[in-house]
């Protein structure tokens, strides 16, 4: 059936300008699929209602009007954005084996999901510059993260998303695919999409690399500086207690990178030098690397951020 449906993939893009796609499931786990849509659909679940709670308490509740929590309300809707972006299709294959993509719906898809994930760095960036500030420069903190500043920092995000993002995509359109595209994952993954592609894609290649140090080349290395400078203001702190008091402010932003950055790094080296290894953990590794922040970080922030706690608690009462 699968040989079938490659012999048309590849009829289909030898024919038409329009290009189709397979995507795939959890290779090799096909007979136990449907218990797996089952945990996906539950973990979906989670990201969704999560991210969804911290936004509400965030824009109902008055004194969580702060810069730290702006910062958390911008990267639970990334993290929505993430989760809704991938949702769809993994969904559909998973219940349905609804596994074929035009070329067209794939650059769609890739816009929103490598658009949020470069949006989560930025956010990931301003939250270690929120947190630097509000330990090393705390008298300084309100007139530095004023809203006007705030705003400017959310739209220079999203412009950078945009203009990292778009043209990388947009050479998509002129590449050629002439054999059967069946991508390792549930979703359209930029890097697993090239290199099905039988035309030269040097330039994809380069503006892919371009973006990768304009994203993660720089926003790891200002997270690095940001965590250096902190701890060396928490140690000039004589009190033991106060150092962890003021340390573990950044508790729940530690984990958040720790979340986003692992899976994506171990997809990063899975794609480039794991070519040997089975296509299933080419899966549960994507997975993995998409699923794991969204429903992750609600769960982080609520249980180690006492003001999310009191407001989720005090909005549900309140209910």
């Amino acid at each position: 059936m699968l040989q079938l449906q490659d012999n048309r993939v590849i009829l289909n893009n030898l024919t038409s300008p329009f290009p189709t796609f397979l995507l795939t499931g959890i290779p090799g786990l096909e007979s136990v699929q449907a218990w797996f849509s089952i945990l996906f659909c539950c973990l979906y679940t989670i990201a969704l209602l999560g991210n969804s709670m911290i936004l509400v308490v965030i824009i109902t509740q008055k004194s969580l009007h702060e810069p730290m929590y702006y910062f958390l309300s911008m990267m639970s809707a990334t993290d929505l954005g993430l989760t809704v972006s991938t949702m769809s299709t993994t969904l559909s294959v998973l219940w349905f084996d609804a596994n074929q993509i035009s070329l067209d719906m794939c650059i769609i898809q890739m816009f929103f999901l490598h658009g949020f994930t470069v949006t989560e760095t930025g956010v990931l960036v301003a939250m270690a510059f929120d947190r630097y500030v509000a330990i090393c420069n705390p008298l300084r903190y309100n007139t530095i993260l004023t809203n006007f500043r705030i705003i400017q920092m959310g739209l220079l995000i999203i412009i950078r998303t945009i203009v990292l993002v778009v043209p990388v995509l947009l050479l998509l359109k002129h590449l050629s695919f002439c054999r059967a595209n069946a991508l390792s994952h549930s979703y359209c993954y930029h890097p697993d999409v090239i290199k099905l592609a039988c035309s030269d894609t040097r330039p994809n290649s380069i503006f892919g690399l371009i973006g990768l140090i304009l994203t993660t080349g720089i926003d790891t290395p200002c997270i690095i500086l940001s965590y250096i400078m902190i701890i060396r203001s928490v140690l000039g702190i004589a009190s033991p207690e106060e150092r962890h008091k003021v340390f573990s402010t950044c508790v729940s932003h530690i984990g958040a990178v720790s979340i986003f950055y692992i899976p994506m790094a171990s997809l990063s080296l899975v794609h480039r030098y794991g070519r040997s290894a089975p296509r299933v953990a080419h899966s549960m590794m994507a997975n993995t690397y998409l699923i794991l922040p969204p429903v992750l970080n609600p769960i982080i922030y609520s249980a180690k951020t006492k003001q999310i706690r009191k407001a989720i608690l005090h909005l549900l009462q309140t209910k």
